[in-house]
């Protein structure tokens, strides 16, 4: 059973602090290299046996898979290094062997592999497919995954022998849905069908059957509304959705396959954005995202009870997993101040076990920040929602710079959470708003919805507004205050600067979007079930009163407004934003002379993964803002 959140990312010796000049007399500055000496844990499958975690891990200074002993000990990687990095997906349920997964240096070309006893064998067919894993079946005699082998466009679903990896197609994918989950039997599949960004329709196929065609079960007439498959229930007699159909949230509900009724099973302070069983069905998790942060809910499905974990700190708990008999939970718990870390718990005694400890020693957790959630007024009045960083050292009389943090998407969320970056900058002496402007998920669909088709206008507002609100803070010295962003993010970051130039002294540009109708129309081919969605939030680049209004918010078409400092980072190998778009806008400005600094990382795609390149991209953050926000 898998649980996760939503979400549009050299061996190095341990450091300590680097500089000589505290930013406090109780706070030492630490180098990029402490801070990013902490160890990144992803990924999450437990043994047959409930003996060992399967995990991804970058301790060697790029994700390798590894396999952590769950009584203690340090985890053994399980495949040699490579120059590529590569992911855990799963163990199989009755056996050592296990999956991994490895694009082409940050192509998002993923490749799903079987590494047994002969050697490590690729499931995907083609240099230019990708796969994506879907699960075992209950018995663990076979497991499904998705390819778009036969279409660039189009995820086919296959079922896999666990024994033989001889395949068998068992649905042909040609109206672009989404895979949302399969019956614990094999038998049904539930799909999604995206007709916009605000409405998409549930469907159920059968998948013993051939030829099956899908059968709509979740739409609401007459309006818009998401109905998203979660999972069946362990019996393969139920299945959960979520649906924002009667209410501004997306609420649980269940589907009986047998009779077809439906009933509401649950709401939450926030969107429902997971729901999951256990293996044996005892244990419900229900995640949701409220207050910049998810929720999670662990309940006993024979007392009906919330299972409560005593001696947790505080943090959010992601990437849950279950033993095969449900006598243990492991689990990642993050916070601002602590990266994920691995826990187990064992139901019968209660005994929570902490397994990792992923910040670096050398630095002291009181040292870091934890984010304060704010909220200011934007132009209209909206009330928008951030995440404020204020470092330990600022007050009115040591007053500081600050670097707005734009999230990607559209969509997308800064929720409460460790940030390697955040925390190197705001230790260094720049407090950071993380700003959640209008279009954000995580505070219901209205507020979701209020950017549609006003991308580079209204969201661009709220953060010229926000900068009104930092100039209100009798420790934020207002001169000095830049804005930074990743992907949708960088967008912004770049559009305030080319259509508010006044506004903010300095931008920083990671891999954003400058040419709208070009994006959209090179979008990579495995996008195709998300298309409909993109074109009704941004526009459809080859209709032309949309191209015309997406040419007019496009900072490319209008660089001679950028009068500030820009930084601009890019992947090489990144299939989302191509580096061209990113060199014609460097281009432009040189030829203009406005101060510009371009960084290509060669092997990296939409996201730095590997280690040396984080530090060396949060180097490049910090010296280019001690140069134009000092």
């Amino acid at each position: 059973m898998k649980f996760l959140p939503i979400s549009l990312l050299a061996t190095l010796a341990v450091a300590g602090c680097a500089s000589t000049q505290p930013t406090s007399a109780t706070t030492p500055v630490y180098d990029a290299t402490a801070i990013f000496n902490t160890i990144s844990y992803k990924n999450l499958s437990l043994s047959a046996n409930g003996q060992q975690a399967l995990l991804s891990s970058d301790q060697s200074g790029q994700f390798n898979v590894y396999a952590k002993p769950l009584s203690g000990g340090p985890a053994k990687p399980l495949l040699k290094n490579s120059k590529g990095t590569r992911y855990a997906v799963s163990w199989f349920p009755h056996s050592t062997r296990f999956l991994f997964e490895q694009d082409g240096g940050g192509n998002e070309l993923f490749h799903i592999y079987v590494k047994d006893s002969t050697g490590q064998h690729d499931l995907i067919k083609g240099k230019q497919a990708r796969g994506e894993f879907h699960g075992f079946s209950g018995d663990g005699k076979a497991f499904f995954m998705l390819t778009n082998e036969r279409d660039p466009r189009q995820m086919d679903l296959y079922r896999y022998d666990a024994k033989t990896y001889q395949r068998r197609l068992v649905f042909k994918n040609t109206k672009a849905f989404a895979i949302d989950a399969i019956s614990a039997d094999g038998h049904y599949a539930a799909l999604s069908k995206i007709n916009n960004n605000a409405d998409t329709d549930l469907y159920l196929v059968n998948l013993t059957v051939k030829n099956p065609v899908p059968r709509l079960i979740g739409n609401q007439p007459g309006i818009a509304a998401n109905f998203v498959g979660k999972s069946f229930g362990p019996k393969s007699q139920q299945l959960y959705y979520t649906s924002d159909a009667n209410s501004d949230l997306a609420e649980l509900w269940s589907y009986n396959l047998a009779t077809g009724a439906k009933h509401k099973v649950a709401t939450a302070p926030g969107d429902i954005v997971s729901f999951a069983f256990s293996n044996t069905g005892r244990y419900q998790v229900i995640g949701y995202n409220a207050h910049e942060r998810i929720g999670l809910e662990l309940i006993d499905t024979q007392s009906q009870q919330q299972v409560k974990i005593k001696g947790l700190p505080t943090g959010d708990i992601d990437s849950v997993q279950f033993s095969h008999d449900d006598a243990l939970m492991a689990f990642y718990q993050t916070s601002d101040t602590s990266p994920a870390n691995l826990y187990s718990y064992r139901f019968k005694d209660q005994r929570l076990t902490a397994l990792t400890s992923a910040l670096n020693p050398h630095i002291n957790p009181a040292d870091l920040v934890k984010a304060q959630s704010v909220h200011f007024a934007s132009f209209d009045g909206l009330s928008i929602p951030a995440l404020l960083y204020k470092p330990h050292n600022a007050s009115p009389t040591h007053k500081t710079p600050v670097v707005l943090w734009i999230h990607g998407g559209p969509g997308g969320q800064s929720r409460h959470g460790y940030r390697a970056t955040i925390q190197y900058l705001v230790n260094n002496g720049y407090a950071i708003l993380a700003v959640n402007n209008r279009g954000s998920e995580g505070y219901g669909k209205r507020f979701y919805h209020l950017d549609d088709r006003r991308h580079g206008e209204d969201d661009l507002m709220d953060l010229v507004k926000a900068k009104d609100y930092l100039t209100t803070l009798p420790w934020v010295d207002s001169q000095h205050i830049g804005i930074l962003g990743g992907s949708y993010g960088g967008y912004l970051a770049v559009a305030a600067l080319a259509f508010h130039p006044n506004v903010f002294a300095a931008g920083i540009d990671i891999f954003g979007v400058t040419n709208w109708p070009r994006t959209l129309a090179s979008i990579p081919p495995w996008w195709e079930v998300a298309k409909n969605y993109l074109y009704s939030e941004m526009g459809d680049p080859f209709n032309p009163k949309d191209k015309a209004r997406l040419e007019r918010i496009s900072p490319l078409m209008h660089s001679q407004g950028i009068n500030k400092p820009l930084l601009v980072m890019q992947g090489a190998n990144d299939p989302r934003v191509l580096p061209r778009e990113s060199k014609e806008l460097v281009a432009e400005l040189q030829k203009r002379q406005v101060p510009v600094e371009y960084v290509e990382l060669a092997g990296e795609g939409h996201g730095f993964k590997k280690t040396a390149d984080r530090i060396k991209a949060a180097q490049t953050y910090l010296h280019f803002l001690q140069r134009y926000l000092p």
